[in-house]
């Protein structure tokens, strides 16, 4: 089994990067104000199972190449660190869109379609399986017990917290995108701060090394 204390930070780091923008985040909200929370419910439902097929072929893969190929530690390192440099950057880049400014004149859509549409958005997008393909081997040791049972272990958090935190998001989208449409110094705020983080995430992970 994982550390408890290794296990905190993963919640953090979770925690931290499910709340970074993204195509679920901003599928979810839009859904939630043009439609209800209803309709934001049955999207989120389609995302997290979405997220169960990730880690599910994931965790299969990461079992075959870690143990296969120890130089592998390094290479997903890389590109972890790469990529969570990257979300830093699309967090500030110039003329950033705000999540909550959303086409109220949508068609609405059927449970059948919006949870469809939240299970392609989620396994069609292939940052998802960047971050768990990078990230989860910061974590998983092979003393601490079988890779495949660790990958699992990671995984179900992951989808717990990502759940969690997309579930008030859809519980509160309308009522805090007119706040966010009125105050663009607390969204500047809100991107800087997700950079930094993003950024000090990165370099933790650029200086970690295999146990």
């Amino acid at each position: 089994m994982i550390p408890l204390h290794e296990l905190l930070f993963f919640v953090l780091a979770a925690l931290i990067l499910v709340i970074s923008p993204g195509p679920n985040m901003i599928y979810l909200i839009s859904k939630s104000i043009t439609q209800g929370k209803k309709s934001g419910l049955i999207s989120l439902a389609g995302v997290v199972c979405g997220f169960m097929f990730h880690i599910v072929m994931v965790s299969f893969g990461l079992t075959a190449v870690l143990l296969a190929v120890p130089v592998a530690y390094t290479v997903l390192k890389t590109l972890g660190t790469v990529y969570l440099l990257y979300l830093a950057y699309q967090a500030v880049k110039p003329k950033s869109r705000n999540l909550f400014d959303v086409d109220k004149n949508s068609p609405h859509d059927g449970p059948r379609k919006l949870f469809t549409v939240g299970f392609l958005t989620n396994i069609l997008n292939p940052k998802v399986a960047v971050f768990y393909l990078s990230f989860f081997p910061q974590f998983i040791k092979p003393e601490y017990g079988s890779v495949l049972i660790q990958s699992f272990e990671l995984g179900i958090i992951q989808v717990l917290v990502s759940f969690s935190v997309n579930f008030i998001i859809v519980l509160t989208a309308a009522k805090v995108a007119p706040f966010f449409a009125g105050n663009p110094f607390w969204v500047k705020i809100q991107k800087w701060f997700m950079a930094g983080v993003l950024t000090y995430l990165a370099v933790k992970m650029a200086f970690s090394k295999a146990k």
